[in-house]
């Protein structure tokens, strides 16, 4: 129903406004600004780096010569525009769910869902814990990603509490439907897993749902321009959607059925929410997705090639800690691995607790003399990868420099 939520929208009047735009500290403020709190993290988003290298990170399928292939900027562009759609037919902060929308996949890395695995393969071996894209998305814009303020000080983003939430439990993997956020703003840090907790807003919960949407259309869409999926594959979910969307299906239909089925069902008793025939078809387009599409031969090929990259590169920068001598190790690296050890370092020296820039007000966050700290710095250098350039770095590992 038409502003169902309205009286739920995080506003000015919502009682915890205050806790949905709490900062870790006070963002500098400059006269005559126009901008809501929501309204500034968006900005802040899209003028990071990290958000402009999602245009070079695969989505679902690997093909960086194909212009009209989803990339990850892309697939987060979907997100931001169909939780647009619902938030404003809801009467729920557009605002803040375009913010969660461009946030919510910062923390993927290289080669989509594969070079996550691969990474949280080697995190809960060497560090005792997963790495999964949506925590390590928080941990990125709390203390990774940087920005130059007015003064020219490179700072964290520095996100309100509702985003940074958001970004956090946006999990679009699980099957989860009839969505109501909880009641108290938790300390993220406690999150373990994901889908662990429930967004701290209905505007979450709008993207969490969203996310679904944007991805189970446009990934038939790409499989079959990319000849994975063969138009008379595609005719057996045709004819189990036949009752509900039609004899036809292409991601136009699907979007406009999905989006209009949660604008009709959410409402206050039943949360963010499809129907069940809604539900249905979402779990039939997954079923078939999964069958037909993810475990194409030619993927699975792919997927070892990308882990392969990525262990490769984890295990050179690791063979060489050696507690205090680390950073001088990684210096001599550069006789035989030349530019991907000096990049390496260069990003290091950006966050390590060694002495710094005046001008990086950014936190400390990783000891190279830790083992376990830079374990974690190699993690996170990896995760922030666009696909060439973890390809670049690889073959820079391998190949003999002189």
């Amino acid at each position: 129903m038409k502003d169902s939520l309205k009286e739920f929208a995080s506003l000015p009047t919502h009682p915890q406004y205050e806790q949905m735009t709490a900062r870790e500290r006070p963002l500098y403020e400059r006269e005559g600004e126009i901008r809501t709190p929501f309204g500034r993290d968006y900005t802040r988003i899209i003028h990071a780096a990290a958000f402009r290298r999602l245009k070079h990170k695969t989505q679902a399928f690997y093909s960086p010569q194909n212009d009209h292939i989803c990339t990850r900027i892309e697939h987060v562009n979907h997100v931001e525009s169909l939780s647009y759609t619902v938030a404003n037919y809801l009467g729920l902060n557009t605002e803040l769910t375009k913010a969660i929308s461009v946030a919510h996949d910062l923390g993927h890395p290289p080669f989509g869902h594969k070079g996550e695995r691969a990474l949280n393969e080697l995190s809960i071996r060497d560090l005792g814990h997963s790495l999964w894209h949506e925590k390590h998305g928080l941990f990125l814009v709390d203390s990774l990603e940087l920005l130059e303020d007015f003064r020219r000080d490179r700072q964290n983003l520095n996100l309100t509490y509702a985003v940074r939430d958001g970004i956090v439990s946006h999990c679009g993997e699980v099957d989860d439907n009839g969505l109501f956020p909880r009641e108290e703003a938790i300390d993220l840090s406690l999150y373990e897993k994901p889908n662990q907790f429930a967004p701290f807003t209905f505007e979450g919960c709008v993207v969490k749902l969203a996310d679904k949407i944007s991805y189970v259309g446009r990934d038939i869409e790409d499989a079959l321009a990319l000849r994975v999926l063969h138009p008379d594959t595609l005719t057996l979910l045709c004819e189990k959607l036949s009752s509900l969307t039609g004899d036809k299906i292409n991601n136009t239909i699907l979007i406009h059925y999905l989006v209009t089925d949660l604008c009709e069902t959410s409402s206050p008793e039943n949360g963010v929410s499809f129907s069940h025939k809604g539900a249905q078809v979402i779990d039939m387009i997954k079923e078939f997705n999964t069958q037909y599409i993810y475990a194409c031969p030619r993927i699975l090929q792919a997927d070892k090639y990308f882990g392969l990259i990525l262990k490769t590169v984890y295990e050179t920068f690791k063979s060489v800690f050696d507690g205090e001598s680390t950073v001088k190790n990684l210096e001599k690296m550069e006789e035989d691995y030349g530019d991907a050890s000096r990049r390496f370092l260069a990003w290091l020296k950006d966050y390590w607790t060694l002495p710094r820039k005046p001008t990086q007000q950014n936190k400390a966050v990783f000891d190279p003399a830790d083992e376990k700290s830079y374990y974690r710095a190699i993690l996170c250098y990896i995760s922030g990868m666009t696909d060439q350039y973890a390809i670049d770095t690889y073959h820079d590992i391998i190949r003999f420099q002189r």
